[in-house]
């Protein structure tokens, strides 16, 4: 009996050290994953997602929207799945069959209007278009009626635009529409929103 109270247990705290640093090590790979790995595939997803149904990132490659629009800009776009809600004057990107390419253009012409081009002036059903926006008028002529599910598209810079006045077929189906143009976003001196 005498033994047993003399007995000294000795722990072994290498073998709690060990036990301890498993658990802050699962505990850091743990943190790691929530803090870090999980956010970034979680962004990820969220701009991939973003871009293919709400908004998309477009360069102006070429001078045919100038004033409006300068090359090197780079500009956000609405996806457009109804271009009913389109209007007169917004700018447009769309997808050219003829030109096999994707194409940022002023609407000009709605389903069933009539468009005439008169001296390089813009006559709407009639009316005469009001153009503020346009740099370099060209003495262009034509006449076009735009047909039910098409739209029609100039360049600002009329002297230096491939636009309907030259394509084969001068109308876009409103499928080929991707999007309206929303906001400069660089240059950063010209930041803002499009008219």
């Amino acid at each position: 009996m005498n033994e047993e109270k003399n007995e000294i247990k000795i722990t072994d705290y290498t073998e709690k050290r060990t036990e301890r640093n498993k658990k802050n090590s699962l505990s850091k790979k743990n943190n790691l994953f929530f803090d870090w790995v999980l956010p970034v595939i979680i962004a990820v997803v969220l701009a991939v997602l973003i871009n293919k149904f709400l908004i998309f990132k477009v360069y102006i490659p070429s001078s045919s929207m100038e004033p409006t629009l300068n090359v090197g800009d780079n500009l956000f776009v609405t996806r457009v799945y109804n271009p009913e809600k389109l209007h007169r004057g917004d700018i447009v990107v769309f997808d050219s069959k003829e030109l096999n390419e994707t194409v940022i253009k002023r609407l000009i012409g709605l389903p069933g209007d009539t468009i005439k081009i008169d001296g390089g002036v813009v006559y709407v059903n009639g009316k005469k278009l009001d153009e503020p926006y346009v740099k370099n008028p060209m003495d262009t002529y034509g006449e076009y009626k735009v047909p039910e599910g098409k739209y029609f598209f100039l360049g600002d810079n009329r002297a230096n635009s491939n636009d309907a006045r030259f394509w084969k077929n001068p109308y876009i189906d409103g499928s080929d529409i991707r999007g309206k143009a929303q906001i400069r976003i660089y240059p950063l001196n010209r930041i803002g929103l499009l008219e």
